[in-house]
């Protein structure tokens, strides 16, 4: 990796401070030196720490690194209103979502943060309504094989003992496949675009990576207007299948699928927000 430290240097010493990898190194009031390039993980840290743009780094030239405005970010208050008005809105509009908020979605998703610095996500979105069936088709045929399952008289007796919770939705599963063979899909909601984001199988952090993109991506979801709704019964689904099939059908073999998002636009907006009992906080 090509890093250089250019001759406006101050000295100030941020970018040895908050590199991760230790490239950088200064003796005591010396000038500051690239020790270690090859440890880079392109975290980007350097750079955006320099108040002088005096680190010259290969993989972010001048035209990629741009002054940031505080007085343009939201205010404390701002962010906590949009917080506070943030819902899964499940009525949505018959309407696509327009690609240009689909595409700020997902740039607001890989911004988030991965473990190591990896970024080894990936994010697939789904419009064709063709694929969107298939992806409910495919959860309520998961969901039938479970119902079965914990129907078979043999299995029963010892399934109640060891998932018991596994019964309540028993009910759900034949009403909301009763719902889609009438019209109803009670698994996307009439979402007309699919959010998949997704990892590579042996990432030992692909859960916790993909949800820090999700919550990016939810929170400039609801800035810009569109419902988001997490697919947890897709999410379920996923992970009771063992033959990997919804990967297979997405042409995702060797990933792992982290968070899944549908996305429409809502046929209204909430007009307030609540204030929910507060969570309980212990401070030490």
């Amino acid at each position: 990796m090509n890093i250089g430290i250019r001759e406006n240097c101050i000295r100030c010493g941020r970018c040895v401070e908050v590199c991760p990898a230790r490239v950088f190194c200064r003796e005591q009031g010396g000038p500051v030196e690239v020790c270690r390039p090859e440890a880079c993980i392109l975290c980007g840290h350097c750079v955006a720490a320099c108040p002088v743009g005096a680190v010259a780094h290969e993989a972010f030239p001048p035209e990629r690194v741009h002054a940031a405005d505080r007085a343009c970010l939201p205010t404390p208050e701002q962010l906590e209103l949009l917080l506070a008005v943030r819902r899964s809105n499940r009525v949505l509009a018959d309407r696509e979502v327009p690609p240009e908020l689909l595409r700020r979605i997902v740039a607001a998703a890989d911004r988030a943060p991965t473990a190591s610095n990896a970024r080894g996500l990936g994010y697939l979105v789904v419009t064709d309504p063709a694929e969107l069936r298939r992806i409910s088709q495919y959860t309520l045929g998961v969901f039938g094989k479970i119902a079965r399952r914990l129907s078979n008289p043999l299995l029963r007796p010892v399934l109640r003992r060891i998932v018991p919770d596994a019964y309540r939705y028993l009910p759900q599963f034949e009403r909301m496949r009763r719902d889609f063979e009438a019209g109803t899909d009670r698994i996307l909601r009439g979402a007309r675009a699919v959010l998949i984001i997704h990892a590579p199988k042996a990432s030992r952090f692909a859960a916790e990576d993909a949800n820090l993109a999700y919550e990016n991506a939810s929170l400039m979801a609801e800035a810009l207007g569109v419902s988001q709704i997490y697919m947890g019964f897709v999410m379920t689904a996923h992970a009771q299948d063992r033959e990997e099939g919804l990967l297979r059908m997405l042409g995702l073999e060797g990933r792992r699928i982290g968070a899944v998002m549908a996305l429409g636009m809502p046929r209204f907006q909430y007009p307030n927000y609540i204030d929910r009992e507060p969570a309980g906080v212990t401070w030490r």
